[in-house]
């Protein structure tokens, strides 16, 4: 039996008051090389569902991949199981198992406030929060590759076209089909650069051409977590807390 696709995220908001990644993007940035990412520190069966092969909840289960990549480059992995997910899934948007109908997904933004003033809950009950996260123009493949580079993972919200899911299933990189009709909005963290993109999603590592997000992506989010830092700078060598002191001016 073929393993169930839940997708979950509402349409892209717009907001004035989010801190745009341009607005940082001041004078010369890191180079990055033309492959990277640290995708291999967690097992290929460790990722998990988290619960979107149950419900909609996919901008809880990336936002929970995310953060699993960020504790294990920095030393000290957070292991989340389904119920962490649905928690936070349910605290946020009103899910409940026992009314079906209450499963309408979430919306990205909202979620990103809940992560840095709250945090997400993991399987001992500790939460996680971010620092920060900077809105990147959807499909900006320049921008994407500085952020990834930069912050280990870039979240990101697609119209999902159902030739994915078939590419998926296959074992097929997301390539554009065209007039493949859109099944439904996802979110999903962008966790390195290869040959394509790699993306988490449905608990798997999934390639993505470039074209590819620059056809389908609607939001996208650089996401600043301390949690990905060991002794103050991530495996690259960047001070985050350097940047998040700037972050203060530009607020």
């Amino acid at each position: 039996m073929a393993v169930v696709l839940k997708f979950g995220k509402k349409p892209a908001t717009y907001d004035g008051r989010d801190l745009q990644y341009t607005s940082y993007r001041i004078g010369v940035l890191p180079p990055h090389p033309d492959q990277f990412g640290h995708e291999t520190l967690i097992g290929a069966d460790a990722w998990g569902m988290l619960g979107n092969d149950r419900v909609g909840d996919c901008v809880f289960a990336g936002s929970d991949h995310e953060t699993m990549l960020w504790t294990t480059e920095a030393g000290d992995q957070a292991t989340f199981n389904p119920q962490n997910a649905l928690d936070d899934y349910g605290a946020v948007t009103g899910y409940s198992p026992d009314v079906p109908d209450s499963d309408q997904g979430a919306d990205v933004r909202q979620v990103l406030q809940y992560r840095q003033q709250t945090g997400l809950i993991y399987a001992i009950g500790n939460r996680h929060k971010i620092g920060a996260y900077l809105a990147l123009e959807p499909g900006n493949t320049n921008h994407l590759l500085e952020a990834l580079y930069l912050f280990g993972a870039v979240g990101i919200g697609l119209q999902v076209p159902s030739s994915a899911i078939d590419q998926f299933r296959a074992g097929q990189p997301w390539s554009v089909v065209p007039d493949a009709s859109v099944a439904g909005g996802h979110y999903v963290p962008i966790v390195a650069n290869r040959d394509n993109l790699v993306v988490v999603t449905w608990g798997q590592l999934q390639q993505m051409t470039l074209p590819f997000y620059e056809k389908f992506c609607d939001e996208a989010w650089a996401i600043l977590s301390p949690e990905m830092l060991k002794n103050g700078v991530s495996l690259e060598g960047f001070n985050l807390p350097a940047l998040q002191a700037d972050l203060q001016e530009v607020v």
